[in-house]
């Protein structure tokens, strides 16, 4: 019950902050810039879970890379989407988009969807992890993972300790697979 109680204050106040993250019904309303420019809507991967995770270049976690790549090589096939989002909340990461994306490919040889440079907490935070927070507690630290369901709605938190390649997380993977519409 005061679990409950905490979320519902949590959400009540964060989504006070950005009328755009209250007016979205589900996750796939939200839309990005991607690292590499343009746009980048979150339409794009509806009826799909997402992994979603914010990143950075000089954190004790950045070697998580590896095993989110590796996600996206076995489990993209089926439908996953692995979205990085870059930030410097934690003072860890680039101030330069194209630093960010040539260590990526250089270093961990990355092909899964990236976004540009984004705020996670507070006023100035991205609507989309307001809506998160709201949904599944806020980002704790860098590599935290949030797991969007196919439906868009329902999402699940995963700390930053939590390897990408651990087994609560592939069971969730998983199960949110197993969810996609015509596959239950």
């Amino acid at each position: 019950m005061a679990e409950a109680t905490r979320r519902a204050v949590l959400a009540s106040g964060l989504l006070a902050m950005s009328g755009a993250a209250a007016a979205q019904t589900d996750a796939f309303g939200f839309r990005f810039r991607a690292i590499e420019g343009g746009e980048l809507p979150l339409s794009q991967f509806r009826g799909r879970p997402m992994l979603v995770v914010n990143t950075a270049s000089f954190c004790g976690y950045t070697p998580q890379y590896a095993g989110l790549q590796r996600l996206h090589e076995r489990y993209g096939p089926r439908g996953l989407v692995v979205l990085g989002v870059p930030s410097q909340e934690f003072r860890q990461e680039s101030g330069d988009e194209a630093t960010i994306s040539q260590f990526c490919d250089a270093e961990f040889g990355i092909t899964f969807p990236m976004t540009g440079l984004e705020r996670l907490r507070g006023r100035d935070a991205h609507p989309f992890y307001l809506w998160l927070a709201a949904q599944a507690g806020p980002v704790g630290w860098n590599f935290h993972k949030y797991l969007v369901w196919p439906d868009g709605l329902r999402v699940q938190a995963f700390a930053t300790g939590m390897q990408p390649e651990a087994p609560a997380l592939l069971r969730a993977i998983e199960a949110a697979l197993a969810a996609m519409p015509g596959r239950g």
